[in-house]
């Protein structure tokens, strides 16, 4: 079929005048249009982004330190190191965002230390401080594309998903990669798929990079709507024990004698122990985390918001009951769990073993009215109880 008759639906160009012009159905539209519609279109989007980016609080650091102390016992050194490094991050989005010809580097965050010794609550705290959206990923389920397993992309998606799919909100957002101290290389000459192939694959996201997310994870298809997300402005915070070196840094005297400690691990050790120089690059702040000692535990119980025994008065409240945690029982507790050196974690272990027992007893007898709970209750059968 020949078109002789041809005319821009929007500007009325005809097709003499504009180079090329798109059929539709009884509608058509000329390049120029076409160009026009983009940019309103890209001002939308920037628009869009420089609202999400306004939205960031650019805290002072001792703001974001006294932010911190309200949920985070201990690691003064580290609230403070981390503090800094966020208030830089927020500012350096600002800075792009004015389109300036400066840029300042990325700077993710290294955090190694003990389980329980509270790596995943400051990332997570960090996030809620600054108001951006928070995921967290293990890197022990990712592989490199092509293998079973999870593919680097989808802790970008984990993201997107916690953000509702809110790009913009998604390219300010925080990742946290756990157990990522798992992915060190192997030392055998086999291909790597988890460990080294992982670093690799994960360089670009690190540094800043378009990549483009199925919108529906899960059974890849060779034909899928995807999203392009930009992580140029995404934090990466990465969590891993590393025992053979923290271990080795105990034994040297790390936690007595160096005031100190977050610059004794060095980039070579890590090399040494299985991470490819390029991904450290991408990591620069390093930071260890001590296990936390009786007296802090003692803090954690007490002068948290995230206090696990204000969690359990809570939801004995609901069932119409005053429960009194003594201070004797506090203190065993935090000495218990210090004996077994399970950070804080352990305090939620030996605490939620005998607390969901006793919320079963309690619930055949709606007359019970308060709780006194002594050290006695790890040892003895029956709590003190009033009854109405």
């Amino acid at each position: 079929m020949i078109y002789t008759k041809l005319a821009c639906s929007f500007c009325g160009r005809s097709k003499e005048e504009a180079t090329k012009i798109i059929i539709g159905y009884n509608v058509y539209i000329c390049e120029f249009c076409i160009e026009i519609c983009s940019k309103i279109l890209q001002e939308d989007i920037n628009y869009s982004q420089i609202e999400e980016i306004n939205k960031i609080a650019i805290k002072l650091p001792y703001i974001i330190k006294n932010y911190l102390d309200k949920y985070i016992i201990g690691h003064n050194n580290i609230k403070k190191l981390i503090s800094v490094a966020l208030y830089n991050h927020t500012k350096r989005i600002k800075l792009l965002n004015n389109k300036t010809t400066y840029t300042l580097q990325k700077s993710n965050i290294l955090l190694m230390g003990a389980t329980g010794t509270g790596k995943t609550l400051l990332a997570k705290t960090i996030a809620k401080c600054i108001n951006v959206p928070f995921a967290i990923s293990d890197a022990t389920s990712l592989t490199e594309a092509g293998y079973v397993g999870e593919d680097v992309e989808s802790i970008i998606y984990r993201l997107l998903q916690n953000s509702e799919f809110n790009i913009k909100r998604t390219e300010i957002g925080i990742i946290y990669i756990d157990e990522i101290d798992k992915i060190a290389k192997k030392q055998d000459s086999n291909r790597d798929i988890s460990g080294e192939g992982v670093q690799q694959a994960l360089l670009k996201i690190l540094e800043g990079t378009i990549t483009n997310i199925p919108t529906k994870w899960g059974k890849k298809q060779l034909i899928q709507e995807t999203i392009p997300v930009n992580t140029t402005n995404i934090l990466f915070i990465c969590g891993g024990a590393f025992e053979k070196i923290c271990t080795k840094h105990k034994q040297l005297g790390f936690t007595k004698t160096n005031k100190n400690p977050n610059t004794t691990i060095t980039p070579q050790e890590l090399i040494e122990y299985g991470l490819i120089p390029e991904f450290i690059g991408r990591i620069p702040i390093h930071l260890v985390l001590k296990t936390l000692n009786y007296k802090n535990l003692i803090k954690v119980l007490t002068n948290t918001k995230t206090s696990i025994l204000e969690e359990y008065k809570k939801l004995f409240e609901l069932d119409n009951i005053k429960i009194k945690f003594k201070k004797e029982l506090i203190k065993y507790i935090a000495k218990k769990t210090t004996q077994l050196s399970l950070g804080v974690r352990g305090l939620k272990f030996l605490i939620d073993k005998k607390l969901m027992n006793l919320i079963y007893k309690t619930s055949k007898n709606t007359k019970i009215r308060k709780i006194i709970l002594d050290k006695n209750f790890y040892t003895k059968k029956t709590p003190k109880i009033i009854y109405k």
